[in-house]
């Protein structure tokens, strides 16, 4: 029978997404964590996008095990696309919670704060954005968590959860301190053995004005206020501290419409209806999901598979197109990952658009709706131009008196993005990075694949798993 491993230091793992080695010299209270242990550069995975990267850095295995290939794919059973799903059942591979209890043999206590695929997760406290649906069409703020009543400890904490400023044209700052205070809350209340906290406030300005301007410096001065804060709070409590992200952004200028490229090529269908046009799934013989820097092409039709890569092959921007051996040296050789898998170039991203014409546009593709766009849309970090902040007030005026409106301030021309991610890094600079608070498990670089293990030790496995 194995021994109960003694408890170690509380591990608070702090995921301050976008953050690079590059970044840190604008992050002196983040970068201080690895004074006394260790900073260095971490290695991420293909796609370099959030549900990817987590996935990996929870398992410890590619998305090829865990099966999360993107921030969404087409789910063939339902002919459906969805983002942004989030059930914990849909990653596969032994989760870092799971392996500690069993590696430790005692009971370890975990909490998530705002890592995604939360739900359903066998740790003992978790926080994640949940809107509210209203049966009359509206949205309103809300967050899961286990246990309930945690959720209204939150909120009477720390007021109502910004949702809208965590995504959309007001992403900004205000979430992120929220998720901060929400994780202070729950480490001084409940003490866990391993927290995990999710700050995205990088996220937002490095996509909208690119990650070398003075909004980016602005925004990574404001992310160290923050996480700086957290950090030295649970230091002072005795906690170690990892603090990571899961890729780097970087500049881009040129959005590349795969889809409409296969449209044009007879390849991909759309339904018509009075919201506009749809992609039709179950007519297109090929279309992509696409995903930041990298699109899953999904080809209805095999024998339509030679059409779809010679009509992608032409395409400004695209710099790979992978094939069935192509993505097994990426590690993405899973059932869900698309039969071609798109790469774009350096200073180029994939957009979602399917439609020719501005006019026939869904009448979704101009609001933030992550769920029904069959794509990402960093577009949604943006307003459609001056008018659109006043369009946006009327707008939350008409629901603030109960008529039906329509959030339309969304660009519908995605030359507006200056930043994006899911490529591969060509340097360390523009990568991942992370920074440990205890210096024994020190090395000069980190794989993704790796950081399981490390946590694990930090926890008091030495080497037991």
């Amino acid at each position: 029978m194995t021994a109960a491993a003694p408890a170690a230091p509380p591990v608070v793992v702090i995921d301050v997404v976008g953050l690079t080695p590059d970044l840190l010299a604008h992050t002196p209270r983040i970068a201080a964590v690895g004074d006394g242990g260790f900073t260095a550069p971490l290695g991420t995975v293909l796609p370099a996008v959030t549900c990817s990267a987590q996935s990996t850095l929870l398992t410890g295995v590619l998305p090829r095990d865990h099966g999360v290939v993107g921030n969404g794919w087409f789910f063939r059973e339902l002919s459906e696309v969805w983002l942004w799903r989030q059930s914990n059942r849909l990653v596969g591979g032994d989760k870092l919670w799971d392996a500690a209890r069993r590696v430790l043999a005692r009971d370890v206590r975990v909490a998530n704060l705002f890592w995604w695929y939360a739900m359903g997760a066998t740790t003992d406290w978790c926080v994640t954005p949940r809107p509210v649906y209203f049966a009359d069409g509206r949205k309103a703020p809300g967050v899961y968590t286990r246990p309930a009543a945690l959720g209204g400890e939150l909120t009477k904490w720390l007021g109502e959860f910004p949702l809208f400023q965590f995504w959309g044209p007001g992403a900004g700052i205000a979430s992120s301190a929220w998720i901060a205070g929400a994780a202070r809350r729950v480490f001084d209340a409940e003490r866990p053995d391993l927290t995990l906290v999710y700050l995205p406030h990088l996220d937002y300005d490095l996509q909208r004005f690119g990650a070398r301007g003075p909004e980016a410096r602005a925004a990574a001065a404001a992310i160290d206020q923050v996480a700086g804060d957290l950090i030295d709070h649970v230091r002072a409590a005795g906690a170690t501290v990892v603090v990571l992200s899961e890729y780097g952004i970087t500049d881009v200028s040129r959005p590349v419409h795969v889809n409409r490229r296969l449209r044009e090529a007879g390849l991909l269908e759309v339904a018509y209806n009075p919201a506009g046009e749809l992609l039709d799934t179950f007519a297109s013989a090929a279309f992509a999901v696409a995903d930041h820097q990298v699109a899953h092409v999904y080809v209805n039709d095999p024998a339509a598979l030679p059409r779809a890569r010679e009509a992608l092959a032409g395409l400004a921007g695209v710099a790979e197109i992978l094939d069935e051996d192509g993505k097994r040296a990426a590690g993405l050789d899973h059932p869900r990952a698309g039969d071609l898998v798109l790469v774009a170039d350096a200073d180029a991203w994939f957009t979602y658009y399917y439609w020719l014409d501005d006019a026939r546009a869904p009448d979704f593709a101009a609001s933030v709706e992550i769920h029904r766009k069959p794509g990402y849309d960093p577009a949604e970090l943006l307003f459609d131009g001056g008018g659109a902040k006043a369009r946006a007030a009327l707008r939350l005026a008409q629901k603030a008196l109960g008529f039906r409106y329509t959030m339309d301030v969304i660009p519908l021309d995605g030359h507006g993005v200056r930043g994006s991610h899911g490529r591969l890094p060509a340097r360390d600079g523009d990568g991942p990075v992370l920074l440990c608070s205890d210096g024994r498990f020190a090395r000069d670089r980190v794989a993704a694949t790796d950081v399981k293990g490390l946590v694990l030790d930090l926890m008091g496995a030495d080497g037991r798993r």
